[in-house]
């Protein structure tokens, strides 16, 4: 599985083009601005679009689908209480499939209700679930601090730690990360309660 991993726009954001390597399939995530150098991407390596994938339904994750949409064919996935337009449902532990490569569905609610993380093939792609060095806001519509909580402590960090992070925004030290390092340095991932986070989230 290659990873084309493009900063867009002017809100830090990552796309990313996932390439089975196998196959000249691929999965397109979070399309939303820079669409000509997206375009550049697939037309290098001959790729061939079955999905888009949306980590949650903001705009600034998704203002590119009816485009790419269009343009490729592929069916926009989402979660399945996601409330904008798409094609595929998904659900926790469903597996997206593309050529021999296949990415599983971790459902983490807290940014938003249908905000989900991508994991296969020693990778997990987070959105806003979680940065390089923080995570998600929860003050927007349909924010949770204590799902978020959840999100965090009780499914990312007790993932391996070997997983390499595509985090939703550049917002770190570095694009990319391991789960590993980041329940080691990101204070969001750290050991404590419910209570604490929420204090430091700016809730309680």
């Amino acid at each position: 599985m290659i990873v084309h991993q493009v900063p867009v726009g002017n809100m830090q954001n990552f796309t990313y083009v996932v390439e089975d390597e196998d196959t000249s399939e691929a999965l397109l995530i979070d399309p939303s601005w820079d669409l000509d150098e997206i375009n550049r991407i697939i037309e290098k390596n001959g790729l061939k679009i079955k999905y888009i994938v949306n980590t949650h339904h903001h705009f600034d994750h998704t203002i590119g689908n009816d485009a790419m949409a269009k343009q490729t064919g592929a069916k926009i996935v989402q979660y399945k209480t996601s409330e904008i337009k798409h094609d595929v449902d998904v659900s926790e532990g469903d597996k997206i499939k593309f050529g021999n490569s296949e990415l599983a569905v971790i459902h983490t609610p807290g940014h938003s209700k249908d905000s989900m993380c991508l994991v296969g093939d020693g990778k997990i792609f987070s959105g806003d679930t979680l940065f390089v060095g923080t995570c998600g806001r929860v003050d927007l519509p349909g924010g949770d601090a204590r799902e978020l909580y959840n999100s965090l402590v009780n499914v990312l960090r007790k993932m391996d730690d070997s997983l390499v992070m595509y985090p939703g925004h550049n917002y770190g030290p570095t694009p990319t990360s391991t789960l590993g390092a980041q329940k080691k340095m990101n204070f969001v991932m750290q050991p404590r309660s419910e209570q604490e986070f929420l204090e430091i989230m700016g809730i309680a």
